[in-house]
């Protein structure tokens, strides 16, 4: 008869082996939603070669356009003098279906398998994406072309976010969720460095490869999702985390039957013999309803303040590479090779986010102070950022910190530490809605940002960045209240331990 191993011997080997499956879905979803946000990149690299000065290009000299035709190196129908606001049209397609679309892949992510979910919505994005880009090589000129094409990829892609975090929060418990997150959010901004360079190769040639390279990838890495994601630790008898904590301890300890194997655990006190008991059937509990979520105390605020944090975040993806191009007189691959220092900075700052926030346990007050510090950095990167290399690429990371910082923040461990939260009593079915709720208006804003950019950018770009400052300071004033009660949170917790030091 095999002899059992000790406890501290079993602890060794289970933790080995979870910390090995959690970073193994760590890093696959990292993948799929660098994936995600590598296909969206690239139209904004694009639209300079869209819509440039044709004057200061070699004409071919077997072309049959007249010689005093201004146009013949612009791609029709984005030729016209009102190509910034068919420009704007295209970007708010994709953003106004990503919006409404992700009201309702919140509902389907919490019942449907995530890997069947993830892996059709890759494929379709990967397919979609490719078609805008075939554009080129089938030689369409009709704006109504790409804009369904944009529809569709912005519906199919609203797949993806509630899916990953929902993935991620069943593997990852509280703890060190914010800065665990953070690293982990940094696929965001990997991706659209990953998308502006791939963008960049071609988009002086032939830039319909510049959609279709990111969409084969995304599609690949769909097959990859259906092969190996793994939703739940228990698919593969890993250890649940834990979510949250009421002094020291975790709330469903006050009812073990709540616990998916808490009879049985009772029953032996052997760490072993827990992990060998039998999965016993027990009623899941129901999927949340939209109007439960939003009574989750935070999901409103975070949820507004994500409104103007992705307006502004979502404008400088869009439009940074224009503006670079037109302002500093780049070329368009060196415009969208420098703006991806301001991806670099997020980067930076979803992990100082994470990391402060859980230092702090504060996510609404670290939120408030990057917001605020982004307004008057914005404001400098359009006066000096243009005056000199060094400027630009100095003011770009620390742009890029500030503005995705927050945004980073909240749409991962604020989000699922609102979809565990200690009202919801152990329900886990309420992630995937909470995530696409604060995603999914946070999405609004970022269709109104560049749609916004895009009608007032003609009167200049001053006024675009005045724009940005003022939703800045709106998403910063949305959290007052979550801030005025982490301070008052602080201030007890100040007072209770003075009050042990006199004791």
């Amino acid at each position: 008869m095999r002899s059992s191993l000790a406890p501290g011997v079993w602890f060794l080997r289970n933790f080995s082996r979870d910390s090995w499956f959690r970073g193994f879905i760590l890093l696959l979803t990292f993948f799929i939603y660098t994936c995600y946000h590598m296909s969206r990149k690239p139209i904004s690299v694009v639209k300079s070669r869209l819509h440039q000065n044709c004057s200061e290009l070699l004409k071919p000299i077997n072309d049959s356009d007249s010689l005093n035709d201004t146009t013949w190196c612009d791609w029709a129908p984005f030729d016209k003098n009102n190509y910034k606001e068919l420009l704007g049209a295209v970007d708010n397609a994709f953003l106004v279906a990503y919006a409404i679309g992700m009201f309702i892949s919140g509902i389907f992510g919490e019942r449907l398998p995530l890997r069947y979910y993830l892996s059709a919505g890759m494929l379709l994005s990967g397919l979609f994406t490719s078609l805008f880009g075939l554009g080129y090589f089938w030689n369409i000129h009709m704006l109504w072309y790409f804009v369904l094409i944009q529809i569709c990829n912005g519906l199919v892609q609203t797949t993806g976010w509630p899916s990953v975090v929902t993935c991620v929060g069943n593997w990852f418990g509280k703890g060190k969720r914010g800065l665990i997150m953070g690293i982990w959010n940094s696929h965001t901004s990997v991706g659209n460095i990953l998308g502006s360079l791939i963008a960049g190769v071609w988009v002086n040639e032939q830039w319909g490869l510049s959609f279709v390279v990111p969409g084969i990838i995304t599609a690949a890495m769909g097959v990859l999702t259906f092969l190996f994601l793994i939703e739940y630790p228990e698919d593969v008898d890993c250890t649940t985390p834990q979510h949250h904590t009421s002094d020291g301890l975790d709330e469903n300890q006050d009812n073990p039957e709540d616990l998916g194997n808490g009879p049985c655990i009772n029953k032996e006190s052997s760490l072993e013999s827990a992990t060998r008991c039998p999965k016993e059937p027990r009623a899941q509990p129901a999927a949340i309803s939209f109007l439960g979520a939003l009574r989750i105390p935070g999901v409103v605020e975070f949820s507004l303040c994500l409104l103007f944090a992705k307006l502004v975040s979502y404008t400088f993806l869009y439009w940074l590479p224009l503006y670079i191009f037109n302002v500093a007189h780049f070329s368009a691959k060196q415009a969208g090779d420098l703006s991806t220092l301001f991806d670099v900075g997020g980067i930076m700052g979803g992990i100082m986010a994470g990391l402060i926030s859980d230092y702090t346990n504060g996510r609404a007050t670290t939120c408030c102070v990057m917001l605020i510090l982004a307004a008057p950095m914005m404001f400098l990167y359009n006066y000096i950022g243009q005056n000199g290399i060094t400027n630009s690429i100095v003011m770009l990371i620390i742009c890029g910190a500030l503005v995705n910082g927050p945004y980073a923040l909240i749409t991962t461990a604020v989000s699922a530490d609102l979809g565990t939260h200690k009202s919801l009593k152990g329900n886990a079915k309420a992630l995937s809605t909470v995530t696409a709720i604060i995603d999914g208006t946070g999405s609004i804003g970022a269709a109104l940002g560049p749609l916004l950019a895009g009608l007032i950018s003609p009167t200049g770009w001053n006024n675009v960045f005045y724009m940005l400052i003022s939703a800045d300071i709106l998403a910063c004033l949305l959290l007052c209240r979550l801030v005025y009660k982490e301070l008052l949170a602080w201030k007890s917790s100040l007072s209770r331990d003075r009050g042990y030091k006199e004791i």
